[in-house]
């Protein structure tokens, strides 16, 4: 009863004229920075802080806020046309989703991922509002061993379900975590692996990395290899939104992605980007024709779209109860949130109620605008698809170009960009996966520092994350996936052999 007294109290915050106005605009710029490649919610949100700051705190929180779930709606329209994810969490996107826009039905797959945003979004919030307390006192269980766990058992997962060779994806992880090491060591402050230039100090950028592996060398391939593609014809609203079937395979992958996006938004670690690429390999794994996806089925595209909604939904349970930001979008609202003189944290909902439930009351409200502004658009985005590759292509690399130097303003990503680009080429040349390298790449860092500070704590010794329960079933499973094809060489997995092989069949 106290939660709804709380969230009408939210509701007459959030109903305000200037809040719905504010609300509105970060809901239209998350959408808009989700589109363009490159840009991302972080330089968005970093650029309008100084603007935030004749506004009232709560005002200011939820306008910042609308950009970052808003970017999550719109990340996924140019990883659906033309392969290039407009923000990190949309790469599993062009899997499947751009495969079905070169298969005429790019209308369907933009459609579901709007309305599997939608419906994400809202349970995300139900969650929060219901689950916070709750959800942080589990939270508070998880020490560095408990971290590294679950990031070793995320990098598992993800090699053993890739398409292709296992020692290619675990090969491909070590590639990713060694470039996330390049630069200063965050424990010791040296530099590493710089190669005695100044230039790679500051480490490798992620966007640099994510546009070169999917968006350049889609474009060689592409050049190399002209694709054939049905251009659309927009007749009505009918012919746009996802038929009755599509809804049948979705429904089951936006449930599991809901519910699995969102446990993993409020682990720190876990986030939009390790949500993604688990529903992904969730659904793949259940599927009764994984063989479908990357080819354009439309549960590759439902799960991730739902997964990545829901966990930046959960990722506010992070920061709101604990005062920890779980990814990079997260700390620099933590920034914004102490400019305006807002300390998150277990005393936060005591302290400022009226901004918890305003911004909560303020994200059922930015839900609604963001369906509001997305499916009217879909048959402009579709015409995007009507654009000559010959003209198209140029844009592409013009858009890549300008977001990742935006970014950091640095003309040495550009380079970056280019050698990226390369590789990504050359992997998908000779069947490497990018998607374990990028996963690497994002949790390298985090699982590091997990690790170097459970070995500080309990003096080198390495017990903990035996006898910690979480951390100890985590590796385990982790452990028992990559040594899994082997048992049936060794007589002891004979009988999952045979399930796996009566499942295929």
């Amino acid at each position: 009863m106290d939660i709804l007294a709380s969230l009408w109290q939210g509701f007459q915050i959030a109903l305000l004229p200037t809040n719905i106005a504010l609300c509105f605009m970060g809901a239209l710029l998350g959408t808009l920075i989700g589109v363009l490649p490159g840009i991302g919610p972080v330089a968005t949100i970093s650029i309008l802080i100084p603007i935030t700051m004749g506004m009232a705190p709560v005002s200011a929180i939820i306008m910042l806020s609308g950009i970052y779930y808003g970017a999550m709606y719109g990340g996924s329209t140019t990883s659906i046309l033309v392969n290039l994810p407009g923000e990190a969490a949309s790469v599993v996107t062009c899997f499947d989703g751009y495969q079905m826009a070169l298969q005429g039905r790019a209308g369907p797959a933009l459609g579901i991922a709007a309305f599997g945003s939608f419906i994400a979004g809202t349970l995300g919030i139900v969650g929060l509002m219901f689950l916070a307390l709750p959800m942080a006192q589990f939270a508070l269980k998880f020490g560095p061993p408990e971290y590294f766990g679950v990031m070793f058992l995320g990098l598992t997962m993800v090699c053993f379900l890739s398409r292709g060779s296992l020692l290619k994806s675990i090969l491909m992880v070590f590639v990713g975590l060694i470039l996330a090491y390049v630069g200063m060591d965050s424990v010791s402050g040296d530099i590493r692996l710089s190669l005695n230039s100044i230039l790679l100090w500051d480490g490798i950028g992620l966007m640099p990395l994510i546009m070169g592996l999917f968006g350049v060398s889609e474009v060689l391939l592409s050049l190399e290899q002209p694709i054939l593609r049905e251009i659309l014809e927009v007749k009505g609203w009918k012919k746009l939104l996802p038929s009755r079937q599509d809804w049948k395979e979705s429904a089951g992958p936006m449930a599991r992605g809901g519910i699995l996006g969102f446990l993993l938004g409020v682990l720190p670690g876990g986030g939009t980007v390790l949500s993604t690429f688990a529903s992904y390999s969730l659904e793949k794994r259940l599927s009764k024709n994984p063989e479908q996806f990357g080819k354009g089925a439309i549960a590759g595209v439902a799960g991730p779209e739902t997964a990545n909604n829901a966990a930046s939904s959960g990722s506010f349970i992070t920061l709101f109860i604990l005062g920890i930001p779980p990814n990079v979008v997260m700390a620099t609202l933590l920034g914004a949130m102490m400019i305006h003189g807002i300390q998150p944290g277990p005393l936060f909902l005591k302290e400022s109620p009226q901004v918890f439930w305003g911004v909560v009351a303020s994200m059922y409200l930015g839900n609604i605008m963001l369906l509001l502004l997305n499916l009217p658009f879909i048959g402009l985005w579709v015409k995007v698809l009507r654009v000559p590759y010959r003209l198209l292509f140029p844009l592409i690399l013009l858009l890549t170009l300008v977001g990742v130097y935006t970014v950091r303003n640095k003309p040495f990503d550009l380079v970056l960009l280019g050698v990226f680009g390369l590789l990504g080429y050359l992997m998908k040349k000779f069947e490497y996966e990018p998607a374990p390298l990028v996963l690497a790449f994002i949790l390298g860092d985090q699982i590091e520092m997990a690790l170097r500070q459970s070995l500080i704590i309990f003096s080198g010794s390495f017990k903990p994350f035996l006898a910690h329960p979480i951390a100890a079933v985590s590796i385990s499973v982790g452990v028992f996936i990559l040594v899994s094809p082997l048992l049936p060489f060794l007589g002891l997995g004979k009988k999952i052999a045979e399930k796996a092989a009566s499942l295929e069949e």
